[in-house]
């Protein structure tokens, strides 16, 4: 599980964000939540989302398809916009068949929202960031 490296939105420093951490990552210099995006596979999901103490956003994709490249960027602007309440965690479905079982995938993207190990929320599709935005906001109760 190597860390990605991701710019603070704030101050542009690079950082390195763990696949796993206890709280949220912050920028190094300015403290500003940055965005927590991973990747995930059959052997490494459990301990990236299903013990995560942050809700996660599960994207369930595949290389070939064309939404799923077009709804990628979309997610990552609203792990940024949420950035110190949500985990992206991206899963591809050709590399983890068993994840594809167990979340019964029959369309790509498909869409998980989990909360202490259990989906709270799914949706198949892509859709635009301000739409995908409101999804999360709305089951995790963010919204008014």
């Amino acid at each position: 599980m190597e860390p990605r490296i991701i710019a603070c939105p704030a101050c542009g420093r690079r950082n390195r964000v763990p696949a796993t951490a206890a709280g949220t990552p912050s920028c190094g210099a300015c403290h500003a939540a940055l965005p927590w995006i991973v990747d995930a596979d059959d052997r490494t999901f459990g301990t990236i989302a299903d013990e995560s103490s942050t809700p996660v956003l599960v994207d369930l994709w595949a290389p070939w398809c064309g939404p799923c490249r077009m709804v990628g960027p979309a997610l990552e602007r609203v792990a940024g916009d949420l950035a110190g309440t949500v985990k992206l965690v991206k899963v591809n479905v050709d590399t983890a068949p068993a994840l594809s079982r167990r979340f019964q995938v029959q369309a790509v993207p498909t869409l998980l929202l989990i909360r202490d190990g259990q989906v709270i929320a799914r949706q198949s599709g892509a859709a635009p960031a301000a739409a995908l935005r409101r999804w999360v906001e709305q089951h995790l109760g963010l919204t008014v």
